[in-house]
């Protein structure tokens, strides 16, 4: 297929591989953008997959506190060396991220970190739930597999629609920033606290007064 001059420069600029790389993946990906950058990241070419068996200890531990206090997070973001985690740009992006906790409330960084009895115990509810709707068993195991995908996508923070630009993911994020900054970047570990959390209380829809703040 004809491939398009702006989707190859856009896929350049998200993963720093080269042009004809770009091309390349592009056309194998069928024009998918996301696809043709996960491409590149499985054969190594991107920048993203270059960088991301360097150590990176330097970084900040960045907090982000809601207004008035209710809810507050702390995220660990690590980048190779002290010059980078002290720029504008590195900065942005962990307060970026600390405000994306904040919003969207993730359990895990990755769904490597999810314990697999936790999984395990998800794909049994929601193939009781396939069941329960009267979908035929023998399709029900590729539901259940479809639907253990929207589990991490709303439990894990690199798979999460970033809240800022829902088109684009936090790991696709991630590594725009990893191909603008040129060093390996980590988004490691984080906490998040909200007040009375686990106390019987009023329910607000922190979220909502989260991203109405992130808007403004």
């Amino acid at each position: 297929m004809a491939v398009d001059a702006k989707a190859v420069k856009e896929l350049r600029e998200r993963t720093g591989a080269g042009m004809l790389d770009c091309k390349k993946a592009l056309e194998e990906a069928n024009g998918d953008i996301t696809k043709a950058a996960e491409l590149l990241r499985e054969k190594g070419l991107s920048a993203a997959a270059n960088k991301a068996g360097r150590i990176a200890t330097e970084g900040v531990v960045e907090s982000y506190i809601h207004a008035g206090g209710r809810i507050g997070v702390l995220v660990e973001i690590n980048c190779e060396t002290d010059f980078v985690g002290k720029t504008d740009s590195f900065k942005d992006f962990a307060r970026d991220i600390a405000m994306q906790i904040a919003a969207a409330n993730p359990r895990y960084v990755r769904r490597e970190e999810v314990p697999q009895e936790e999984v395990e115990k998800e794909k049994e509810i929601l193939k009781a739930q396939a069941l329960n709707e009267g979908k035929p068993e023998k399709i029900v195991e590729k539901m259940v597999e479809g639907r253990i995908s929207k589990f991490y996508e709303e439990y894990c923070l690199l798979e999460q629609s970033f809240v800022k630009d829902p088109d684009k993911t936090i790991s696709q994020l991630l590594n725009e920033k990893i191909s603008t900054i040129g060093e390996n970047i980590s988004i490691r570990r984080f906490a998040r606290f909200e007040l009375g959390e686990g106390l019987e209380k009023k329910v607000d829809n922190f979220v909502e007064e989260v991203m109405a703040q992130v808007n403004q």
